[in-house]
C-alpha cells in the first residue's frame, strides 16, 4: 500500500499550497502516475516535504501520556485520540487555507520519526475537513453538517476522522471552520452526540471544551450496548451528567442506512449492492459532504461479515480527483461540482445521490443486475419491502440485517465445512473447488465461483484458516447455524 504526498502548485498566483494525505492505492499503472504528475507539476511522484508547525492554540497543556495510557489507547479502549478545530485562515494572497488552530492533547515526549508521522496525519485532516481546498469566501449563514473519513497507514489499519463543520459565533460574513475528533473507534451515532456537547460549550467558551474532551478522554468506551457517563461543569447549569450509549448492534453503530435509502430505491441499492461484492470500481456523486460519508459507509456495511480491502475516501479532496483514475476496485465520494472529471471514466459504477438527478447511474458496465443469483436477488428485495418511512436507525439496521446478511448465510455460509485441519497448531487449508461444487443451484454456484476470487474473501478465508477451531461467536456464525438447524427441519418433513 503507498502513501501519496501530492504537492500542488498554483501557477495563476504563483504559489505553492501543501499538502499531505495517506490516500491507500494498492496498485496504480505508469499511466495514471505520469497523468497525476503532470497535472500537479511533479517531478516525483513520492516527492516530500517539510511541514511546518500548525499553529495551536492549546488554553491548558495537556498531561504527556504515560506508556500505560497509550497502551490502553492502542487497544481501543479510549474514545478517541485527539480533537482538533480546523479554521480557514487569509493568505497574503487572498486565499482562505485550513489550519488547525486547537488541538487537543498535545503530543508532546514523541521522538522524531512519530512527531513527522504526526505531521502528516495533522495536514491529511486539514484536508478532510475542507475537500474543497482554498475555493472559499466569508459567508453569513452556513448549515452546520457532520460528516467522516478514514485515514489509512501504510500498514493497513484505519482511523476514523468524524467532522462537524459550523460557522463560528460573530457579527457579519465569516468562513466556516470545522471540529474534528480522530479515533480507531467506529461509532458514528456516538461521535455525533459528542459533537453535540463540543458545540454547545463552544458557544460559551473555547475553555469550556477543554474538561469535557478531558473527562472523556479518561473514560473507558463502553461495551456493546453498554453507557459510559461522563460529567461535565457548564456555567449557569452546573455539574452535568451526559450519557453516551453504545448500539447493542456494534457491527452496525457506525452506520445509518436512512441516507442510502433516501437517495436510492431498493433496486438500486441492490445493484450498487452488487457491484461491491464483485470488487469494482464506485464512485457517489453528491453535493453535500455528510450524504457522500453516510451513504459509503453504509455500502460498505452491507457487506458484512466481510471488509472491503481496496480504496477507501468517503471524501475525495479536490486535488486528489485524480485517484478516480487508478485501475484498482474502490469506493470514492466526489462532490458533484467535480462530476465532469469522473464521468469520462469507464468500467466503473457512478451513482448520483442528488436530489435533481435525471439518472441515477451515469455510468455503469450493463451487467449489474446479473451479478447475483436471481431467487436470492429477490429475496433482497422481498426482505426490504419490510422497511417503512417511519423506521429508526434501530428498525432499519434490523431490516437491513436481515436482507442482506442471509444472502451470505446462502451462498458461502457452509465454508468451515471444507477447511481441513490436520494437526493441532498448524493452519487450516480451504478446499475452494469442492466447497463451490456442493452447491446445487447453477447460478448460485457461478457467483460464488467469482466470489472467491476477490480479496474480501481470500482475507476472510486466511482468517478462518488461521483459527484452531470452528469459529463460535458473531452474528454470521449464528444465522448459520439458524440456518442449516431451518434445513434440517425441512429435509426431515419431506421424510414424512
Amino acid at each position: 500500500m503507498w502513501l501519496i504526498h501530492i504537492n500542488l502548485r498554483n501557477d495563476k498566483q504563483s504559489r505553492e499550497i501543501r499538502r499531505s494525505t495517506l490516500i491507500p492505492v494498492r496498485a496504480m499503472s505508469g499511466e495514471v502516475s505520469r497523468r497525476i504528475r503532470k497535472r500537479h507539476g511533479l517531478k516525483n511522484f513520492k516527492q516530500r516535504w517539510k511541514v511546518k508547525e500548525p499553529c495551536q492554540e492549546s488554553l491548558d497543556s495537556a498531561p504527556v501520556d504515560t506508556t500505560a495510557r497509550e497502551q490502553r489507547y492502542m487497544s481501543g479502549q479510549y474514545f478517541f485520540e485527539y480533537l482538533v478545530v480546523v479554521s480557514l485562515k487569509k493568505s497574503k494572497e487572498g486565499a482562505y487555507e485550513p489550519q488547525i488552530t486547537y488541538q487537543f492533547p498535545k503530543r508532546d515526549g514523541m521522538v522524531r520519526f512519530q512527531r513527522e508521522e504526526e505531521e502528516k496525519t495533522l495536514k491529511a485532516i486539514t484536508l478532510f475537513c475542507f475537500p474543497e481546498g482554498i475555493s472559499w469566501a466569508p459567508l453569513t449563514e452556513y448549515h452546520s453538517e457532520t460528516f467522516s473519513f478514514v485515514l489509512t497507514e501504510i500498514d493497513g489499519s484505519r482511523r476514523n476522522g468524524y467532522c462537524r463543520r459550523l460557522l463560528p459565533h460573530g457579527n457579519g460574513a465569516r468562513p466556516p471552520e470545522a471540529f474534528c475528533i480522530i479515533s480507531r473507534l467506529a461509532c458514528f451515532g456516538l461521535f455525533s452526540k459528542i459533537f453535540d456537547e463540543v458545540q454547545k460549550r463552544h458557544q460559551i467558551s473555547m475553555a469550556m471544551i477543554y474538561p469535557f474532551m478531558q473527562s472523556l478522554r479518561e473514560a473507558a468506551f463502553p461495551a456493546p450496548g453498554n453507557t459510559v457517563k461522563i460529567k461535565s461543569f457548564v456555567p449557569d447549569k452546573g455539574t452535568e451528567i451526559i450519557s453516551l450509549t453504545r448500539p447493542l448492534d456494534s457491527w452496525l453503530e457506525h452506520v445509518d442506512f436512512r441516507t442510502l435509502f433516501r437517495c436510492l430505491t431498493n433496486e438500486e441499492v441492490v445493484l450498487v449492492f452488487a457491484a461491491a461484492v464483485m470488487e469494482r470500481r464506485i464512485v457517489f456523486i453528491a453535493v453535500e459532504l455528510s450524504t457522500l460519508s453516510q451513504v459509503i459507509h453504509a455500502v460498505a456495511a452491507l457487506l458484512y461479515p466481510f471488509t472491503w480491502q481496496h480504496t477507501f475516501i468517503s471524501i475525495v479532496p479536490e486535488i486528489l480527483i485524480d485517484v478516480v483514475m487508478a485501475p484498482t476496485p474502490y469506493l470514492l465520494g466526489v462532490q458533484k461540482r467535480l462530476m465532469d472529471q469522473v464521468r469520462d471514466q469507464t468500467d466503473l459504477l457512478v451513482v448520483d445521490l442528488s436530489e435533481d438527478r435525471k439518472d441515477t447511474f451515469l455510468v455503469q458496465i450493463g451487467d449489474e443486475k446479473s451479478i447475483l443469483p436471481p431467487k436470492l436477488q429477490d429475496e433482497i428485495l422481498q426482505a426490504l419491502r419490510n422497511r417503512k418511512e417511519t423506521s429508526t436507525v434501530e428498525e432499519l439496521n434490523s431490516v437491513v440485517s436481515e436482507a442482506f446478511l442471509p444472502f451470505f448465510v446462502k451462498t458461502v455460509g457452509h465454508f468451515d465445512l471444507y477447511v481441513t485441519r490436520n494437526s493441532k497448531g498448524q493452519p487450516g487449508v480451504f478446499q475452494s473447488r469442492a466447497f463451490y461444487k456442493t452447491i446445487k443451484s447453477k447460478t448460485t454456484r457461478h457467483f460464488v465461483k467469482k466470489f472467491l476470487q476477490t480479496q474480501m474473501f481470500d482475507l476472510f478465508i486466511q482468517e478462518v484458516e488461521q483459527q484452531p477451531g470452528r469459529p463460535q461467536q458473531g452474528i454470521f456464525h449464528k444465522k448459520i447455524v439458524e440456518y442449516q438447524e431451518q434445513k434440517k427441519k425441512e429435509k426431515a418433513k419431506k421424510r414424512h
